[in-house]
């Protein structure tokens, strides 16, 4: 419990730049698309699972965790598991909401698709509103499948802009 590494060196004003870029841009990309094209109907475009995505894939562009195997396939199992999970369990939220996270963290670890904000879109498959609810395993698709490809299509754009900037640095 001491620790034994060092924080890591500040990151550059350019890295700043385009990590605040980037994740203005994906966000403002899947906001908008919530909150102007589809206003009139109930379709859900951004989750708060997205915020933690956007920290990944625009400000550790070269850790494994924010590659595109892990951001798709981590937002996409673990809204499959907590939809399953709320089916199962919606008795018992605690429940749900439990197994949801971890069953999401052990089939990203078994498909290495780890991706730490899977766990919060399980999560919020069982604890969101009854418009997240009554997607059932259509909240896979849409919200969480297309808000990632609108977010991963920002990424690729933005973060190969900056020579000292690669993304991905591997796809499978």
């Amino acid at each position: 419990m001491r620790g034994q590494g060092k924080s890591p060196p500040r990151t550059t004003v350019c890295d700043m730049f385009w990590s605040w870029l980037g994740s203005f841009l994906g966000i403002a990309a899947v906001g908008f698309l919530n909150y102007s094209i589809l206003a009139d109907t109930d379709a859900i475009m951004i989750i708060g699972s997205f915020g933690a995505s956007a920290v990944l894939i625009f400000g550790a562009v070269s850790g494994p965790l924010s590659q595109p195997r892990n951001l798709i396939g981590g937002h996409f199992i673990s809204a499959m598991v907590g939809v399953t999970m709320l089916q199962m369990f919606s008795g018992t939220l605690w429940l749900a909401a439990a197994l949801a996270v971890s069953v999401s963290i052990a089939l990203m670890h078994l498909t290495r698709t780890l991706h730490p904000p899977g766990g919060a879109t399980a999560l919020i498959a069982v604890i969101g509103s009854s418009k997240i609810h009554a997607l059932g395993y259509m909240y896979a698709l849409v919200p969480v499948m297309a808000g990632a490809f609108v977010m991963l299509l920002v990424a690729l754009l933005v973060n190969n802009i900056p020579e000292q900037r690669q993304y991905p640095k591997f796809w499978l």
